[in-house]
């Protein structure tokens, strides 16, 4: 548009003898401070700088269960889609608390390790499917047991050498266990000090799953097509013994910043402080240029076409 109103000076300039020519360096100007107003909204980052973070000494393990009924689209898209938008708004609330990833189904896998690099464990959340895990019906004896393993794999030794943590499970799941008794488990959890707290995915009235490739949907041993549906009494139960709580996530309830309240009031039991390095943000530098070469533009004025 610019140019085009250019040519057009330069037309009407014409039968003046004139060339119209002058309005050209403001031409330049414009397009100088444009693209650097550009270069200042893309955020150019150059160098490290070492910040001090305080830490509490808190770990929050998040188990997901990725069976198949976590492709039921009673929450939309589905209810793991659902569940890694909220899981990666929660690893953005804790910087200073390490945080790893289970995945479970019949088994479970530590997908990510207990870690302060957010960037590292938003991508393993990012990629969650379904298909990450062997086939079968969800057990939450397995992810709960693995957790504990790790759990003690970081408690104090004898000689105290090794600071205490305060440890918090997120168990995220559609609560239908078709696992061994879980009571033993739940048992040397609150024996631990590690609390669990659930949050219950779906809908009572509940959703057909649909086959991967969208071939369908998943039938049961009669051949009738599976309907997989809330179980919330089993998981109110699991975070009461353990001294965590229950939580919902649907189309109608979101309680995942309810959770994130009641995370952040697990209190670590040590203090420290680590340095962690942020890149420098110098975006500063250009937007200030832009500003004094726009403002040059406003106070400086060009007779374009003289009389």
């Amino acid at each position: 548009m610019y140019l085009g109103y250019g040519f057009r000076t330069r037309r009407l300039a014409a039968p003046l003898q004139q060339t119209g020519w002058p309005l050209g360096w403001k031409l330049l100007l414009r397009l100088l401070y444009l693209g650097l107003l550009g270069v200042a909204l893309w955020g150019p980052a150059y160098g490290l700088t070492q910040t001090p973070v305080r830490t509490a000494g808190k770990d929050v393990w998040l188990l997901v269960d990725l069976s198949r009924s976590m492709n039921a689209p009673d929450v939309a898209p589905s209810r793991l889609e659902k569940v890694k938008a909220e899981l990666s708004t929660l690893i953005s609330r804790f910087p200073a608390d390490r945080l790893g990833l289970i995945i479970f189904a019949g088994e479970a896998y530590v997908q990510c390790p207990l870690t302060y690099d957010q960037a590292a464990l938003q991508l393993f959340v990012s990629t969650l499917q379904t298909t990450l895990v062997p086939p079968g019906s969800t057990d939450l004896v397995p992810p709960l047991e693995l957790a504990l393993t790790r759990l003690a794999a970081t408690a104090p030794t004898t000689t105290g050498t090794t600071p205490a943590r305060t440890t918090a499970l997120v168990l995220v799941t559609d609560g239908e266990d078709f696992g061994e008794n879980l009571e033993p488990t739940v048992r040397i959890l609150a024996r631990s000090g590690a609390r669990v707290f659930t949050v219950g995915v779906g809908t009572p009235e509940g959703s057909r799953i649909p086959q991967s490739g969208g071939r369908g949907y998943v039938r049961d041993a009669r051949g009738r097509e599976a309907i997989t549906k809330l179980v919330a009494p089993p998981l109110r139960q699991l975070a009461e013994q353990t001294g965590g709580r229950y939580f919902e996530l649907s189309d109608q309830r979101n309680e995942f910043p309810l959770l994130l309240n009641a995370l952040n009031r697990v209190e670590g039991l040590m203090q420290q402080v680590r340095t962690v390095s942020v890149a420098d943000n110098r975006y500063r530098y250009p937007l200030l240029l832009a500003l004094l070469l726009l403002a040059l533009d406003v106070i400086i004025t060009v007779k374009v076409i003289r009389p």
